[in-house]
């Protein structure tokens, strides 16, 4: 078997037998790849079967070089994964990333926006420009639903379920889940679809699809990237930014409030309430707050 075998099959399984979606399949896909460019770099002639664990831990030393510790730990676990596949279809007797540590690094936390911070941005929207309206709606998706960027743009028309209070969302893996949407933001995509949407040439394949381009197709994660890093800019908000904050303050600001962390994890659609745990990054004074109120012995 040699790589590029190693790697098609790899990613049929991530797909067929892990329900991965395609970036996270990528992501895996990209750990590999850069590992079958050192070889080629080194001229060493191992395949996936025969690699030596000293092959594989000159590697890494070589990759520690570059990357940070962050990305150095991601990449011996996408490793660690592919070579645990190839041993479990039989291609190798053993995983040379065994005896391979992860660095030790800490839970990174992204910045959150506080309610005012996210008024500021949304605010900042210039309506006065047909994508205005679809922004505003966009901006009010993300933190009202707690969406990731992948979920928004492929938010379809038949998802909305406005008379119940929800929308379907499709998350990682093609897993579905109903999260509740509010007034205020029924509001605006109602706004968006009658004002603007209705009058775009929308292009085959794309009619369902809720938030479009100028050219009537469906939004790429980059154009939504860039959309929020120009309105953190207008605004003079020092901090970095990206949908996932929205997200992340979604999580925070529902937690504060006192919202129950199952809950939470539910409309998140995390797997497991670690997952959801690690958004939490609430301060001391609001633990204490709710020992306060929760615990028999007060």
């Amino acid at each position: 078997m040699n790589w590029e075998q190693a790697l098609e099959d790899y990613r049929h399984y991530l797909k067929i037998e892990r329900g991965l979606a395609i970036n996270s399949i990528n992501s895996y896909s990209l750990d590999i790849e850069k590992l079958i460019h050192f070889l080629r770099d080194k001229t060493i002639l191992e395949n996936p079967g025969s690699i030596e664990k000293a092959t594989v831990q000159q590697f890494i030393y070589e990759i520690a070089k570059m990357v940070n510790p962050r990305s150095q730990a991601r990449i011996i676990s996408g490793l660690k994964s592919f070579f645990k596949y190839l041993v479990f279809e039989g291609y190798r007797k053993d995983n040379p990333m065994d005896l391979i540590d992860s660095p030790k690094i800490g839970r990174k936390l992204p910045d959150t926006l506080s309610e005012s911070e996210i008024n500021d941005l949304i605010k900042a929207i210039d309506l006065s420009k047909p994508e205005g309206e679809r922004n505003r709606a966009m901006l009010e998706t993300l933190y009202g639903c707690g969406l990731r960027v992948s979920e928004l743009i492929g938010l379809q028309i038949s998802d909305l379920y406005f008379e119940e209070d929800f929308i379907k969302v499709t998350g990682k893996g093609d897993k579905q889940r109903f999260v509740p949407i509010s007034p205020i933001n029924k509001k605006y995509i109602n706004l968006y679809q009658k004002e603007v949407r209705v009058h775009q040439n929308i292009q085959k394949g794309y009619e369902d699809i809720l938030f479009l381009n100028r050219r009537g197709r469906q939004l790429t994660r980059a154009m939504v990237f860039t959309i929020i890093k120009q309105l953190a800019v207008s605004i003079g908000l020092n901090k970095s930014i990206s949908p996932h904050t929205f997200r992340h303050s979604f999580a925070t600001h529902l937690l504060e409030n006192g919202a129950d962390l199952r809950a939470i994890q539910q409309m998140l659609g995390h797997e497991s309430i670690t997952t959801t745990e690690v958004y939490m990054h609430v301060d001391r004074r609001y633990l204490s707050e709710v020992m306060n109120k929760f615990h028999p012995r007060k």
